[in-house]
């Protein structure tokens, strides 16, 4: 299924137009305590004004009637490690995306794992490369199903630019993780606690889920020089009928949908296609492809909260085109001069 993207005719993009300069100090290695103590960027994108706060005054910018929509997706520990056999040649094994009970898409870091090898898990469990993707993925399907497995050998899969050993696993969940299946956690989440949950909805604020299995692909840059020639990651997500009808009510009675996080945004967009005239979502549930660039016409989101993203990633173009390019390296260049935090553990921005 491939998507008609919209494209601002002005402007032919490059995937230069999304590259930034980081300092290496800025890419925050450790998660604030508590959770909403992490700062809180807010820009108006009519405007260009940028506000500083923290996190757990994001309050003062919601309204009774609004729905926030959040991703309940939980990270599973999907970095195992393991031996080729017969040799007996350390290999690591990365979780993707689970195929069917036995089988699953990973990344295997090793020489030479092609189709036919096989691997041996800590608990002796083995599997075998039964086919080759690109790079290093590897379609392998194991003996026995790994849960337990993943349980009792599994390790939390860290971004690449994370190098501190994180000493509590939670703490790379949200509060409100439910369905395992994500290779990285949905990071604009990770700032809510269960207390300020519990006041946004005394404030008369609708919390709300859905669910999106994040990639490792969401870390991956974009590569091509035209963005629109890059291959967008697929995604299983899922939006409850009960969830659409939250979402189409508050909408009716004039309340904003509040995105939290690109996942979010990726979902509620995906569902926006298929939503019938009156309505701005429909339930939708499988992979969704939806790559959103600068000139795309958002259906279902009015505000959204989000981290700090990569350069030249498919997210930074998607928040781009949420409040413009321009407006969005301004407000990073704030942050950055603010000494933000950066990235999965970093600070978080609420764009109006």
């Amino acid at each position: 299924m491939q998507i008609a993207l919209q494209f601002a005719p002005s402007h032919i993009l490059k995937t230069a137009d999304f590259d930034y300069h980081l300092p290496q100090k800025r890419i925050a290695q450790t998660p604030v305590a508590p959770r909403d103590s992490s700062r809180l960027l807010v820009l108006n994108r009519q405007s260009g004004s940028i506000t500083h706060r923290i996190f757990r005054e994001i309050g003062d910018y919601l309204r009774p009637g609004d729905v926030l929509v959040a991703n309940q997706t939980r990270v599973i520990p999907a970095r195992l490690y393991a031996r080729k056999v017969p040799t007996g040649g350390k290999v690591e094994v990365l979780l993707l995306n689970r195929r069917d009970e036995h089988t699953w898409e990973t990344l295997v870091g090793g020489k030479r794992m092609t189709t036919g090898k096989r691997v041996a898990l800590e608990n002796g469990l083995e599997g075998e490369i039964v086919e080759e993707l690109d790079g290093a993925r590897r379609i392998v399907r194991f003996e026995q199903p790994l849960d337990e497995a993943i349980e009792e050998f599994g390790l939390m899969p860290l971004p690449p630019y994370i190098h501190e050993k994180l000493d509590e696993p939670e703490r790379y969940q949200t509060v409100y993780a439910q369905e395992s299946g994500s290779a990285a956690t949905p990071t604009a989440g990770l700032h809510f606690t269960p207390t300020l949950i519990e006041n946004l909805q005394n404030q008369g604020i609708l919390f709300t889920t859905v669910t999106l299995h994040v990639g490792l692909d969401t870390f991956a840059p974009v590569n091509e020089d035209d963005p629109k020639q890059h291959h967008i990651h697929t995604e299983w997500c899922r939006l409850t009928p009960e969830t659409a009808e939250a979402i189409n009510r508050a909408k009716a009675a004039g309340g904003r949908v509040i995105a939290v996080g690109t996942t979010s945004v990726r979902t509620l967009e995906t569902a926006a296609r298929n939503a019938t005239p009156g309505d701005m979502v429909a339930p939708f549930e499988g992979p969704t492809d939806l790559f959103i660039l600068p000139g795309y016409t958002f259906k279902a989101v009015d505000t959204m909260v989000t981290n700090f993203h990569l350069p030249r990633s498919t997210l930074l173009m998607l928040v781009s085109a949420f409040a413009g390019r321009e407006t969005i390296l301004s407000a990073y260049a704030a942050a950055m001069q603010n000494e933000y935090r950066f990235y999965s553990f970093g600070d978080a921005m609420l764009i109006l």
